[in-house]
């Protein structure tokens, strides 16, 4: 059996491990936390090295990639290269090919419709689903300088993104990690701040990274529909409570949770050998068989739809 695991920045809190099947072969997968130690990691990824099939990165971007431009973020770069045999993947490759068409799969099933206001907490770790936000005509905020950067500046066009994108995204790579994105314990840690709660509350649909989500949750999420990933069922239990009502996941949920797509990735490298810097990448992620999942968070049925597979 092919073993992959994802070596995080996140909480040890959700580690979690099961065995999945991509192109008819089963995989083991497991998440491990370090707790946001990144020397820790980096041994971690040193001792995996030669010894499982693939490896994630998970509670970090190695690649932003918007419009076919990749910014490589120098953190994620330096904990890849501790391993130098076994690939290392960030989950990049998979949401620039897959959130795209998720999107489009959603509006083709009626589950969303361009009439509703999106809250993209984060567009530039997500531009596949940005850009589909914005094409099909969706008015939407992308969230970055918001909830990144506490500037309260909402980005309203795929134009003004790909600008932003080519401003900062070279500089911001440069910066240490934790002052990009929460990782370790700060992931688990809701802000009692509400001085942007109006953006949740002016959404008929909240998407994106799903750590930023939570840091800013507000207290009612009533009528709204969350589009997110790597979530637990903790996770599905606090929005509950908020009183959210449907739960999507771009990717399955596999023995109680969604995995990141840094998981996903490392599975698909794992199973086929094909990396996505490869020309065959696309068509390798299309032919995955991934789908997404519906979560009825008001019914007792649990997940109620889990999308169409790509194959």
């Amino acid at each position: 059996m092919k073993q992959v695991v994802s070596v995080s920045l996140g909480s040890t809190t959700r580690d979690h491990e099961t065995t999945v099947e991509l192109y008819h072969q089963e995989i083991h997968v497991s998440r491990r936390g370090t707790d946001g130690d990144m020397e820790r990691a980096m041994v971690m990824l040193r001792d995996l090295d030669n010894q499982v099939d693939a490896i994630g990165l998970g509670g970090i971007d190695r690649y932003l990639v918007v419009n076919g431009q990749r910014y490589e973020i120098l953190d994620a770069k330096r904990l890849a290269e501790c391993a130098t045999i076994t690939p290392v993947v960030d989950g990049s490759g998979v949401k620039a090919v897959w959130e795209y068409r998720v999107i489009n799969h959603l509006i083709e099933d009626k589950i969303i419709g361009p009439h509703q206001k999106v809250l993209l907490v984060s567009a530039l770790d997500r531009f596949g689903m940005a850009q589909a936000f914005y094409e099909q005509g969706f008015p939407t905020i992308a969230g970055d300088l918001i909830f990144s950067s506490h500037i309260d500046y909402p980005v309203t066009s795929l134009a003004e993104l790909q600008k932003l994108a080519r401003r900062l995204l070279p500089e911001m790579a440069k910066m240490p990690f934790t002052m990009l994105y929460p990782t370790g314990r700060e992931q688990e840690q809701q802000s009692h701040d509400s001085t942007y709660h109006h953006y949740f509350a002016e959404a008929d649909i909240v998407a994106g990274d799903f750590h930023f989500i939570r840091h800013h949750l507000p207290d009612h999420l009533a009528g709204k529909l969350i589009i997110t990933n790597t979530t637990t069922e903790e996770d599905r239990r606090l929005l509950k409570d908020r009183g959210l009502s449907i739960l999507i996941t771009t990717t399955p949920v596999l023995a109680g949770r969604s995995f990141g797509t840094n998981v996903i990735e490392a599975a698909i490298v794992a199973a086929t050998g094909v990396l996505p810097d490869d020309e065959r990448w696309e068509n390798t992620v299309l032919g995955a068989g991934l789908h997404y999942s519906i979560t009825r968070l008001d019914s007792s049925s649990g997940i109620e739809n889990q999308g169409e597979p790509t194959s």
